[in-house]
């Protein structure tokens, strides 16, 4: 599994950006009901969700953990970018203690 992650992230960002261009295509085409812009703007999130889906499984307990503070800096910070920067250094923190 851990050999395959660098083609998985590179499928999944291509899959972003081919939901993000077929977004503002369809805004083009399309008047943006209510409903197709909250889909538009879960798509990220679902990228994002898929990547931290195959890290965790793909690591352990550091991962799971730092996912799961991500989540509340999330709440806290109002920021995904902010929290996932975060998220970054608690891994670290964590592999580093041992976990």
């Amino acid at each position: 599994m851990t050999g395959n992650f660098p083609l998985l992230l590179l499928v999944m960002g291509a899959a972003a950006l081919l939901c993000r261009v077929a977004g503002f295509t369809l805004m083009r085409l399309v008047p943006v009901s209510p409903r197709l812009e909250a889909a538009l703007r879960a798509t990220p999130l679902a990228v994002m969700a898929a990547i931290s889906a195959l890290a965790v499984q793909a690591g352990g307990l550091a991962e799971g953990l730092a996912l799961a503070a991500v989540v509340a800096l999330t709440r806290v910070l109002g920021s995904d970018v902010a929290a996932a920067i975060l998220g970054v250094g608690i891994v670290a923190g964590l592999r580093w203690a041992g976990l």
